[in-house]
Protein backbone atom coordinates (compact mmCIF):
# COMPACT_ATOMS: atom_id res chain seq x y z
CA UNK A 1 0.00 0.00 0.00
CA UNK A 2 1.40 3.49 -0.78
CA UNK A 3 1.50 4.59 2.79
CA UNK A 4 3.72 7.91 1.63
CA UNK A 5 0.28 9.04 -0.08
CA UNK A 6 -1.75 8.19 2.45
CA UNK A 7 -3.55 10.50 4.48
CA UNK A 8 -5.14 9.50 7.93
CA UNK A 9 -7.21 10.75 10.35
CA UNK A 10 -6.89 10.16 14.35
CA UNK A 11 -9.07 10.92 16.86
CA UNK A 12 -8.22 11.80 20.53
CA UNK A 13 -5.01 12.25 19.25
CA UNK A 14 -3.47 14.33 22.23
CA UNK A 15 -4.64 11.10 24.56
CA UNK A 16 -2.47 8.50 25.91
CA UNK A 17 -2.97 6.21 23.25
CA UNK A 18 -3.88 8.73 20.38
CA UNK A 19 -0.58 10.75 20.49
CA UNK A 20 1.57 7.49 20.74
CA UNK A 21 -0.36 6.13 17.20
CA UNK A 22 0.37 9.50 15.89
CA UNK A 23 4.09 9.06 16.50
CA UNK A 24 3.88 5.74 14.80
CA UNK A 25 2.27 6.64 12.09
CA UNK A 26 4.09 9.74 11.46
CA UNK A 27 7.07 7.22 11.62
CA UNK A 28 6.13 4.98 9.18
CA UNK A 29 5.30 7.89 6.50
CA UNK A 30 1.39 8.97 6.91
CA UNK A 31 0.57 11.87 6.19
CA UNK A 32 -2.01 12.70 9.68
CA UNK A 33 -4.89 14.67 10.69
CA UNK A 34 -5.31 14.73 14.16
CA UNK A 35 -8.39 15.31 15.95
CA UNK A 36 -8.38 17.65 19.48
CA UNK A 37 -10.89 19.66 21.24
CA UNK A 38 -9.00 22.66 21.14
CA UNK A 39 -5.95 23.15 18.62
CA UNK A 40 -5.02 26.20 20.09
CA UNK A 41 -3.96 24.88 23.48
CA UNK A 42 -0.46 24.64 23.48
CA UNK A 43 -0.35 23.03 27.06
CA UNK A 44 -2.28 20.17 25.89
CA UNK A 45 -1.14 19.93 22.20
CA UNK A 46 2.67 20.37 22.45
CA UNK A 47 4.08 16.85 22.23
CA UNK A 48 2.19 16.51 18.78
CA UNK A 49 3.60 19.24 17.79
CA UNK A 50 7.41 18.14 18.44
CA UNK A 51 7.21 14.70 17.02
CA UNK A 52 9.51 13.77 14.43
CA UNK A 53 7.91 14.51 10.97
CA UNK A 54 5.12 16.76 12.70
CA UNK A 55 6.35 20.32 10.67
CA UNK A 56 5.62 18.00 7.64
CA UNK A 57 2.99 15.11 8.39
CA UNK A 58 0.97 16.45 11.03
CA UNK A 59 -2.12 18.71 11.22
CA UNK A 60 -4.45 19.52 13.94
CA UNK A 61 -8.27 19.48 13.59
CA UNK A 62 -10.69 20.76 16.06
CA UNK A 63 -13.10 18.12 16.84
CA UNK A 64 -15.61 17.34 19.67
CA UNK A 65 -17.84 13.88 20.31
CA UNK A 66 -20.49 15.79 21.62
CA UNK A 67 -20.78 18.45 18.34
CA UNK A 68 -22.70 16.96 15.49
CA UNK A 69 -20.59 17.00 12.28
CA UNK A 70 -17.70 18.06 13.85
CA UNK A 71 -15.35 15.47 12.17
CA UNK A 72 -16.26 15.65 9.20
CA UNK A 73 -13.98 18.21 8.02
CA UNK A 74 -10.91 16.23 8.99
CA UNK A 75 -12.30 12.91 7.87
CA UNK A 76 -12.69 14.51 4.20
CA UNK A 77 -10.49 13.33 1.89
CA UNK A 78 -8.46 10.44 4.38
CA UNK A 79 -8.25 7.01 3.06
CA UNK A 80 -8.58 5.67 6.91
CA UNK A 81 -9.67 6.66 10.11
CA UNK A 82 -8.45 5.57 13.44
CA UNK A 83 -11.27 6.29 16.21
CA UNK A 84 -9.10 6.12 19.23
CA UNK A 85 -11.01 9.07 21.35
CA UNK A 86 -13.65 8.33 24.08
CA UNK A 87 -15.49 10.10 26.79
CA UNK A 88 -13.98 8.74 29.95
CA UNK A 89 -15.33 10.07 33.67
CA UNK A 90 -15.66 7.55 36.76
CA UNK A 91 -16.36 10.07 38.62
CA UNK A 92 -19.55 11.48 36.80
CA UNK A 93 -22.96 12.97 38.36
CA UNK A 94 -24.81 12.27 34.92
CA UNK A 95 -22.73 9.02 33.42
CA UNK A 96 -26.02 8.71 31.06
CA UNK A 97 -25.44 12.39 29.61
CA UNK A 98 -21.78 13.23 30.08
CA UNK A 99 -20.35 9.45 29.22
CA UNK A 100 -22.23 6.84 27.71
CA UNK A 101 -24.73 8.91 25.23
CA UNK A 102 -21.37 11.28 23.83
CA UNK A 103 -19.74 7.90 23.09
CA UNK A 104 -22.10 6.63 20.83
CA UNK A 105 -23.13 9.63 19.57
CA UNK A 106 -19.79 10.91 18.97
CA UNK A 107 -19.03 6.99 16.97
CA UNK A 108 -21.96 7.36 14.57
CA UNK A 109 -21.21 10.75 14.01
CA UNK A 110 -17.56 9.75 13.08
CA UNK A 111 -19.20 6.85 10.70
CA UNK A 112 -21.33 8.79 9.29
CA UNK A 113 -18.61 11.52 8.17
CA UNK A 114 -16.24 7.92 6.77
CA UNK A 115 -19.59 7.26 4.70
CA UNK A 116 -20.24 11.01 3.58
CA UNK A 117 -16.40 11.16 2.70
CA UNK A 118 -16.45 8.36 0.08
CA UNK A 119 -12.44 8.11 0.49
CA UNK A 120 -12.05 5.99 3.32
CA UNK A 121 -10.61 2.55 3.06
CA UNK A 122 -11.03 1.09 6.60
CA UNK A 123 -11.86 2.39 10.05
CA UNK A 124 -10.37 1.31 12.68
CA UNK A 125 -11.84 1.49 16.38
CA UNK A 126 -10.53 1.23 19.58
CA UNK A 127 -12.62 -1.11 21.86
CA UNK A 128 -11.93 -1.96 25.44
CA UNK A 129 -12.01 -5.38 27.60
CA UNK A 130 -14.40 -3.95 28.99
CA UNK A 131 -16.70 -4.62 26.24
CA UNK A 132 -16.44 -7.95 26.54
CA UNK A 133 -15.28 -10.02 30.44
CA UNK A 134 -17.59 -7.91 32.66
CA UNK A 135 -20.04 -10.40 33.96
CA UNK A 136 -20.42 -12.31 37.20
CA UNK A 137 -18.85 -15.23 36.53
CA UNK A 138 -15.67 -15.06 34.78
CA UNK A 139 -14.49 -17.12 32.14
CA UNK A 140 -10.92 -18.84 32.04
CA UNK A 141 -10.81 -17.18 28.50
CA UNK A 142 -12.57 -14.90 26.31
CA UNK A 143 -12.03 -14.13 22.82
CA UNK A 144 -13.81 -11.81 20.09
CA UNK A 145 -17.00 -13.65 20.37
CA UNK A 146 -17.42 -12.99 24.12
CA UNK A 147 -19.52 -9.61 25.07
CA UNK A 148 -20.10 -7.77 28.25
CA UNK A 149 -23.49 -8.29 30.30
CA UNK A 150 -24.57 -5.27 30.52
CA UNK A 151 -27.49 -5.94 33.02
CA UNK A 152 -25.03 -7.11 35.17
CA UNK A 153 -22.57 -3.88 34.81
CA UNK A 154 -25.66 -1.62 35.57
CA UNK A 155 -26.92 -3.89 38.49
CA UNK A 156 -23.88 -3.34 40.34
CA UNK A 157 -22.24 -0.27 39.27
CA UNK A 158 -18.75 -1.44 39.73
CA UNK A 159 -15.59 1.21 39.45
CA UNK A 160 -16.08 2.17 35.79
CA UNK A 161 -19.50 0.71 34.93
CA UNK A 162 -20.47 3.70 32.48
CA UNK A 163 -17.56 3.17 30.56
CA UNK A 164 -17.98 -0.74 29.96
CA UNK A 165 -21.65 0.21 29.20
CA UNK A 166 -20.65 3.29 26.94
CA UNK A 167 -17.80 1.27 24.95
CA UNK A 168 -20.01 -1.63 24.49
CA UNK A 169 -22.87 0.19 23.07
CA UNK A 170 -20.69 2.17 21.19
CA UNK A 171 -19.26 -0.68 19.62
CA UNK A 172 -22.29 -2.44 18.80
CA UNK A 173 -23.53 0.75 17.12
CA UNK A 174 -20.96 1.27 15.06
CA UNK A 175 -20.79 -2.64 13.82
CA UNK A 176 -24.51 -2.27 13.11
CA UNK A 177 -24.00 0.90 11.31
CA UNK A 178 -20.38 -0.22 8.95
CA UNK A 179 -23.26 -3.33 7.72
CA UNK A 180 -25.84 -1.09 6.68
CA UNK A 181 -23.80 1.22 5.09
CA UNK A 182 -21.39 -0.84 3.62
CA UNK A 183 -18.11 0.61 5.73
CA UNK A 184 -15.12 -1.46 6.18
CA UNK A 185 -14.68 -1.63 10.20
CA UNK A 186 -12.36 -3.27 12.63
CA UNK A 187 -11.75 -3.08 16.59
CA UNK A 188 -9.56 -3.37 18.19
CA UNK A 189 -10.04 -4.74 21.48
CA UNK A 190 -7.38 -3.46 23.96
CA UNK A 191 -6.97 -4.89 28.04
CA UNK A 192 -5.70 -2.01 30.38
CA UNK A 193 -2.81 -0.33 28.41
CA UNK A 194 0.43 0.39 30.07
CA UNK A 195 3.99 1.78 29.17
CA UNK A 196 6.32 4.84 28.12
CA UNK A 197 3.49 7.97 27.29
CA UNK A 198 4.49 10.80 25.64
CA UNK A 199 1.35 13.06 26.54
CA UNK A 200 2.14 15.27 29.55
CA UNK A 201 -0.55 14.31 32.49
CA UNK A 202 -1.36 11.04 33.96
CA UNK A 203 -2.67 8.05 31.45
CA UNK A 204 -5.95 7.11 33.17
CA UNK A 205 -4.85 3.53 32.57
CA UNK A 206 -2.03 3.64 34.43
CA UNK A 207 -3.93 5.44 37.55
CA UNK A 208 -5.53 1.36 37.35
CA UNK A 209 -2.48 -0.41 36.59
CA UNK A 210 0.05 1.30 39.01
CA UNK A 211 -2.67 1.16 41.26
CA UNK A 212 -0.51 -0.85 43.73
CA UNK A 213 1.98 1.67 44.18
CA UNK A 214 -0.66 4.64 44.76
CA UNK A 215 -2.46 2.90 46.91
CA UNK A 216 -5.46 3.26 45.24
CA UNK A 217 -7.90 0.21 45.97
CA UNK A 218 -10.79 1.19 44.37
CA UNK A 219 -8.97 0.22 41.41
CA UNK A 220 -8.13 -3.24 42.77
CA UNK A 221 -10.90 -4.98 41.57
CA UNK A 222 -10.15 -3.76 38.16
CA UNK A 223 -6.91 -5.44 37.82
CA UNK A 224 -7.78 -8.66 40.39
CA UNK A 225 -8.07 -10.96 37.18
CA UNK A 226 -5.70 -8.86 35.13
CA UNK A 227 -4.94 -8.91 31.27
CA UNK A 228 -1.76 -5.93 29.71
CA UNK A 229 -0.73 -4.54 27.02
CA UNK A 230 2.60 -2.62 25.83
CA UNK A 231 1.06 0.79 24.30
CA UNK A 232 3.49 0.35 21.50
CA UNK A 233 2.18 -3.32 20.78
CA UNK A 234 -1.44 -1.83 20.94
CA UNK A 235 -0.22 0.78 18.91
CA UNK A 236 1.89 -1.84 16.24
CA UNK A 237 -1.37 -3.71 16.26
CA UNK A 238 -3.80 -0.77 15.13
CA UNK A 239 -1.67 0.16 11.93
CA UNK A 240 -1.12 -4.11 11.01
CA UNK A 241 -4.96 -4.67 11.20
CA UNK A 242 -5.47 -1.12 9.27
CA UNK A 243 -2.66 -2.17 6.32
CA UNK A 244 -3.71 -5.81 6.27
CA UNK A 245 -6.33 -6.34 3.93
CA UNK A 246 -7.01 -9.71 5.46
CA UNK A 247 -7.72 -7.92 8.27
CA UNK A 248 -11.65 -8.14 9.32
CA UNK A 249 -14.24 -7.74 12.51
CA UNK A 250 -13.33 -7.68 16.18
CA UNK A 251 -9.48 -8.49 17.27
CA UNK A 252 -8.48 -8.62 21.16
CA UNK A 253 -4.87 -7.22 21.54
CA UNK A 254 -3.57 -8.45 24.89
CA UNK A 255 -0.65 -9.87 25.64
CA UNK A 256 -0.22 -11.10 29.25
CA UNK A 257 -2.78 -11.94 32.04
CA UNK A 258 -1.36 -11.75 35.99
CA UNK A 259 -3.34 -12.08 38.79
CA UNK A 260 -3.12 -8.80 41.35
CA UNK A 261 -0.70 -10.97 43.07
CA UNK A 262 1.37 -11.88 40.36
CA UNK A 263 1.53 -8.42 39.58
CA UNK A 264 2.23 -7.41 43.75
CA UNK A 265 5.31 -9.77 43.53
CA UNK A 266 6.32 -7.87 40.24
CA UNK A 267 6.59 -4.86 41.66
CA UNK A 268 7.60 -5.43 45.32
CA UNK A 269 10.49 -7.03 43.44
CA UNK A 270 11.54 -4.79 41.22
CA UNK A 271 10.49 -1.30 43.23
CA UNK A 272 10.88 -2.15 46.97
CA UNK A 273 11.18 1.86 47.50
CA UNK A 274 6.95 1.54 46.72
CA UNK A 275 5.25 0.21 49.87
CA UNK A 276 2.95 -2.34 47.53
CA UNK A 277 1.19 -4.94 49.80
CA UNK A 278 2.16 -8.54 50.08
CA UNK A 279 -1.36 -9.54 50.86
CA UNK A 280 -4.31 -7.72 49.06
CA UNK A 281 -7.36 -7.65 51.61
CA UNK A 282 -10.66 -9.47 50.22
CA UNK A 283 -9.21 -11.07 47.50
CA UNK A 284 -8.76 -14.87 47.21
CA UNK A 285 -4.78 -15.73 47.39
CA UNK A 286 -5.41 -19.00 45.10
CA UNK A 287 -7.07 -16.75 42.47
CA UNK A 288 -7.01 -18.18 38.79
CA UNK A 289 -5.82 -16.14 35.89
CA UNK A 290 -8.27 -15.20 33.23
CA UNK A 291 -6.28 -15.13 29.83
CA UNK A 292 -7.58 -13.08 26.85
CA UNK A 293 -7.20 -14.40 23.57
CA UNK A 294 -5.06 -13.25 21.08
CA UNK A 295 -4.86 -15.68 18.44
CA UNK A 296 -6.84 -14.27 15.52
CA UNK A 297 -4.26 -11.38 15.72
CA UNK A 298 -0.99 -13.48 16.10
CA UNK A 299 -2.62 -15.84 13.21
CA UNK A 300 -2.53 -12.19 10.98
CA UNK A 301 1.37 -12.55 11.63
CA UNK A 302 1.53 -10.10 13.92
CA UNK A 303 3.85 -10.18 17.08
CA UNK A 304 4.26 -8.50 20.89
CA UNK A 305 7.83 -7.11 21.35
CA UNK A 306 7.30 -6.36 25.20
CA UNK A 307 6.94 -8.31 28.70
CA UNK A 308 5.03 -7.44 31.51
CA UNK A 309 8.14 -6.23 33.48
CA UNK A 310 9.21 -4.25 30.30
CA UNK A 311 5.98 -2.50 30.18
CA UNK A 312 5.64 -1.69 33.94
CA UNK A 313 9.21 -0.35 33.97
CA UNK A 314 8.43 2.05 31.36
CA UNK A 315 5.27 3.24 32.72
CA UNK A 316 6.83 3.75 36.03
CA UNK A 317 10.04 5.57 34.44
CA UNK A 318 8.12 8.05 32.52
CA UNK A 319 5.73 8.83 35.84
CA UNK A 320 8.35 9.49 37.39
CA UNK A 321 10.04 11.79 35.14
CA UNK A 322 7.19 13.94 34.81
CA UNK A 323 6.61 14.06 38.32
CA UNK A 324 3.48 12.21 38.39
CA UNK A 325 4.54 9.65 41.03
CA UNK A 326 6.80 10.03 43.73
CA UNK A 327 10.33 8.65 43.55
CA UNK A 328 9.44 6.54 46.61
CA UNK A 329 7.30 6.69 49.60
CA UNK A 330 9.60 7.59 52.29
CA UNK A 331 10.64 10.31 50.33
CA UNK A 332 6.78 11.05 49.70
CA UNK A 333 6.44 11.07 53.72
CA UNK A 334 9.13 13.34 54.17
CA UNK A 335 7.81 15.67 51.04
CA UNK A 336 4.22 15.59 52.56
CA UNK A 337 5.99 16.67 56.20
CA UNK A 338 6.95 20.02 54.76
CA UNK A 339 5.23 23.20 55.60
CA UNK A 340 1.37 23.31 54.62
CA UNK A 341 2.55 24.23 50.95
CA UNK A 342 0.40 21.50 49.47
CA UNK A 343 -3.25 23.05 50.53
CA UNK A 344 -1.80 26.32 49.98
CA UNK A 345 -0.92 25.73 46.76
CA UNK A 346 -4.00 24.52 45.15
CA UNK A 347 -6.05 26.97 46.34
CA UNK A 348 -3.38 28.93 43.99
CA UNK A 349 -4.17 25.92 41.46
CA UNK A 350 -0.65 25.13 40.30
CA UNK A 351 -0.82 21.49 42.04
CA UNK A 352 -3.96 19.07 41.01
CA UNK A 353 -5.37 17.45 43.98
CA UNK A 354 -5.00 14.42 42.76
CA UNK A 355 -3.22 13.08 39.60
CA UNK A 356 -6.73 10.89 39.38
CA UNK A 357 -8.74 13.71 39.29
CA UNK A 358 -6.75 15.89 37.10
CA UNK A 359 -6.75 12.69 34.50
CA UNK A 360 -10.56 12.29 34.60
CA UNK A 361 -10.54 15.67 33.66
CA UNK A 362 -7.46 15.94 30.80
CA UNK A 363 -9.91 12.49 29.31
CA UNK A 364 -12.88 15.01 29.21
CA UNK A 365 -10.90 16.60 26.60
CA UNK A 366 -8.86 14.24 24.65
CA UNK A 367 -9.99 10.64 24.54
CA UNK A 368 -7.76 9.43 27.34
CA UNK A 369 -8.74 5.92 27.27
CA UNK A 370 -8.19 3.22 30.02
CA UNK A 371 -7.98 -0.14 28.97
CA UNK A 372 -10.39 -2.85 30.89
CA UNK A 373 -10.56 -0.63 33.50
CA UNK A 374 -11.46 -0.87 33.29
CA UNK A 375 -9.12 -1.63 29.64
CA UNK A 376 -9.34 0.75 27.00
Amino acid sequence: MGVEVETVCVTGASGFIGSWLVMRLLEKGYTVRATVRDPDNIRKVKHLLELPKADTHLTLWKADLSVEGSFDEAVQGCTGVFHVATPMDFESKDPENEVIKPTINGVLDIMKACAKAKTIRRIVFTSSAGTVDVEEHKKPVYDESCWSDLEFVQTIKMTGWMYFVSKTLAEQAAWKYAKENNLDFISVIPPLVVGPFIMHSMPPSLITALSLITGNEAHYGIIKQGNYVHLDDLCRAHIVLFENPKAEGRYICSSHEATIHDLAKLLREKYPEYNVPAKIKDIDEDLASVVFSSKKLLDLGFEFKYSLEEMFAGAVETCREKGLIPLSHEKQATEDKLAGAGETCREKGPIPFSHEKQAVEESKENGGVPAHSEAP
